[in-house]
């Protein structure tokens, strides 16, 4: 049995953890649960007490949410080299928690039709959508990664959040974006995870 524990569903945001722990080359296990209520159990609830997946247990500690997983598991396994040096890490955290805030508020909001006027704009973490999309084009058409040079764990959660979307046509596919996210297919783990989850 692995001290590592991935608790997912395979339609799920447990997508974006897999392919980090696919990432990571180590060893771990995966428990499947479905939405008919295996979520709702009370053995589940004490490990995650919103009753939804993905979650992570790494020996006695605990991780939900996935962009907290992705940055967990980087600091976890520093061997696997997905995340920057300390005194490096300005972009990586910048880019990494601008996915997991603005960027998944703004698509999901606009999936829904919600339109924040003036006055929301202000108040709300991302703004308008099409600002939030425009930095998100201009972040990954820097560098070859979104935080520089190397593919990191901000690559991880930041890429699951441009191309879930794209996928379903919930994002404008800029050219920025398109060779962004086939750079991001093309990385072994990404086709690994896609097909464990398949």
């Amino acid at each position: 049995m692995s001290d590592l524990i991935f608790y997912t569903n395979p339609q799920s945001r447990g997508r974006t953890a897999r392919f980090m722990l696919e990432e990571l080359g180590v060893p771990y296990e995966t428990v499947i649960l479905g939405y008919d209520g295996d979520m709702k159990t009370p053995e589940y609830l004490a490990i995650n007490l919103m009753g939804k997946v993905p979650t992570i247990r790494h020996g006695d500690r605990i991780v939900t949410e996935v962009a907290a997983i992705c940055a967990y598991l980087a600091d976890a396994f520093p061997e696997a080299g997905l995340a920057p040096a300390h005194d490096d890490r300005a972009d990586y955290y910048r880019w990494l928690f601008f996915a997991a805030g603005p960027v998944e508020s703004a698509i999901m909001d606009n999936y829904r039709k919600l339109e924040p006027d003036a006055e929301q704009q202000v108040m709300i973490g991302y703004g308008t959508f099409s600002r939030t999309i425009a930095a998100l084009d201009v972040a990954v058409g820097k560098n070859t990664w979104i935080a520089g040079d190397r593919f990191s764990a901000a690559d991880v959660y930041a890429g699951s959040q441009i191309d879930w979307p794209m996928k379903f046509g919930m994002l404008e596919p800029t050219p920025g974006l398109v060779a962004y996210v086939e750079r991001l297919r093309a990385r072994p783990a990404y086709i690994r995870a896609a097909e464990i989850d398949g």
